[in-house]
């Protein structure tokens, strides 16, 4: 099934590049030239992925990210023409960003990002050795169903931030290096971004841990990875 794509960038240069480029890989792809028409135009067809522009008019990329988060996990792929910090991926996955890119864009990398990205957002490999689901007194997750609660308050993640949980969850126990997890969650195309894994398992633990300076679920093996540790029922705080 051809997937859906939403490009939102007052660039019209770049826009109609990115559309073409896009169109030659066999996806349909809408266009908005500003927030507000960007984000009613999600909410008319509901694409599978958005490309997003930071700095729009009438509604910034960011405030635009907020609102589509509240209502879907479609994966977000936000472009800058300023560098990206550390800080800025955690803003932006604060917001429900799943990916930055910094313009100029270079045609491969970008398409690269665009096919892992919806490669992460759809897969689920039923592999019958591997579990499908936890669930403690805290903490309930539901693979196949794509659901993770606290208690029962449903935790929104993105699909970058449910693929990276869900593979941490399939393995208790064990350590899962950083290479691993570049090359199971984010893909081939991410082999550079060495620094991904500690960001992204840092702001999942805000999100599910009962205690953000003492986890008790992803723990870290310095240097080497991390690794999901089971909880014995009735031993998690509130």
């Amino acid at each position: 099934m051809t997937a859906n794509i939403l490009v939102v960038d007052d660039d019209k240069s770049l826009s109609r590049l990115l559309q073409l480029d896009l169109k030659g890989q066999g996806y349909e792809v809408m266009t908005a030239r500003d927030g507000l028409e960007g984000l009613r135009m999600f909410n008319s067809h509901r694409p599978d992925l958005i490309v997003l522009d930071i700095a729009l008019p009438l509604m910034d990329g960011r405030t635009v990210c907020q609102r589509i988060r509240e209502v879907s996990n479609a994966p977000i792929l936000m472009i800058t023409a300023h560098a990206v910090s550390e800080e800025d991926i955690v803003q932006g996955l604060n917001i429900g960003a799943d990916e930055f890119m910094i313009k100029p864009l270079r045609t491969n990398e970008f398409l690269a990002r665009v096919r892992a990205l919806l490669r992460r957002a759809n897969a689920y490999d039923p592999n019958l050795n591997l579990p499908t689901s936890y669930q403690d007194d805290y903490l309930y997750v539901d693979i196949p169903l794509r659901r993770v609660r606290i208690h029962d308050r449903e935790i929104r993640l993105t699909p970058t931030e449910f693929k990276l949980l869900a593979l941490l969850v399939q393995h208790p126990g064990v350590v899962l290096t950083f290479q691993q997890l570049l090359e199971q969650v984010w893909g081939f195309e991410y082999t550079r971004e060495h620094h991904y894994p500690r960001i992204y398992v840092s702001h999942l633990r805000r999100k599910i841990e009962p205690d953000i300076k003492n986890p008790t679920y992803i723990q870290s093996e310095y240097g080497i990875g991390y690794r999901f540790i089971q909880q014995v029922q009735g031993s998690t705080g509130a």
